[in-house]
Formats: C-alpha cells, sequence, structure tokens
C-alpha cells in the first residue's frame, strides 16, 4: 500500500512521511466475500484491520444468550484490536456484509515496529486508542440501549401474563 493512500485513513493521521515509510510495508491487503467470517469469537488474536471499502459487523456472543451486533465497521475504522492490545483471542467476532477489502498488520510487526521505532509505534498506538475509545463509547450506548428495550419488553410482557 502507498504511503499516500494511507494519508487519508484517521489512524494514520498526523504520521509523517518517515513514519508511514515504516509503517507501509508492514501492512497486506485481505479481500472478504459478502457475510465471510474474517475472525471467530474465541480465535487466536493475529490482525488488526482497517477496513477500506465494504463493512463488517462485529458480533458479541455472550455465554447465556444470543449474539449481538455491538459494532458495524465502515471504511476508515479499526476493528480485531484484540491483537493490537496484545490479548491471546478475539473477543468478538467480525463477519463482512459486503464484499470487502481492509489492509491488516500482524501483531508481532505491529510489537517489531514498537521495538525498533519507538516514537512511529507511540503514534500509531495513540491513534489506536483513540478509535477504541470511540467504539467503545458507542458500543456502552448500544448495549444500554438493547438492556433498556429488554426491560421494557419484559416488562410489557410480564403485564400481559397477570392479566
Amino acid at each position: 500500500m502507498l504511503k499516500q493512500e494511507l494519508t487519508h485513513l484517521a489512524i494514520f493521521k498526523n504520521l509523517d512521511g518517515d513514519e508511514l515509510e515504516r509503517i507501509a510495508p508492514l501492512l497486506n491487503l485481505c479481500f472478504f466475500q459478502p457475510e465471510e467470517i474474517i475472525f471467530e469469537q474465541g480465535q487466536r488474536a493475529v490482525h488488526l484491520y482497517i477496513l477500506l471499502e465494504g463493512e463488517v459487523v462485529i458480533s458479541y456472543k455472550p455465554y447465556d444468550g444470543p449474539a449481538l451486533t455491538v459494532a458495524r465497521i465502515i471504511p476508515g475504522g479499526v476493528f480485531g484490536w484484540s491483537a493490537a492490545l496484545r490479548r491471546d483471542i478475539y473477543t468478538s467476532a467480525a463477519i463482512s456484509v459486503s464484499k470487502s477489502e481492509a489492509i491488516c498488520m500482524s501483531s508481532q510487526q505491529l510489537k517489531m515496529l514498537c521495538e525498533k521505532h519507538p516514537k512511529t509505534g507511540t503514534l500509531l498506538l495513540e491513534h489506536l486508542a483513540d478509535v477504541i475509545a470511540q467504539r467503545l463509547n458507542s458500543t456502552h450506548s448500544q448495549i444500554l440501549s438493547i438492556l433498556t428495550q429488554g426491560m421494557a419488553l419484559g416488562g410489557e410482557k410480564k403485564e400481559d401474563n397477570h392479566v
């Protein structure tokens, strides 16, 4: 991937040419078909992804209920960050909604970048932290909405049963 193309992605904003030169060779293009499982919850966390085209759904399956869609990733969005957090497994699943294209970086490559070029690694991790914080805030709102709706529906059904 050309460094000029990277400058259009939020995660690489404010990185200078030298920093982008260090990162670009570590990135690989990935292509996904509609409804393709990119990774499953519980699978070994290996890659961090940045979506270029298409849409990806992030799904979380609690042990005691059905799977919940916790995020919809659109172009420029980042997913699979369990790998960047050095977690052993992905905590959610990622499924391509449509024909999609992403760039990915392995957790090993990210670690190597941070060790060899601490300034570049730190800047990239700061940008990733911003993305994660925004998504966690969004996920919090979505889960609260689901819980609130579930409580309202549960209350209505309970009242109906007593009639």
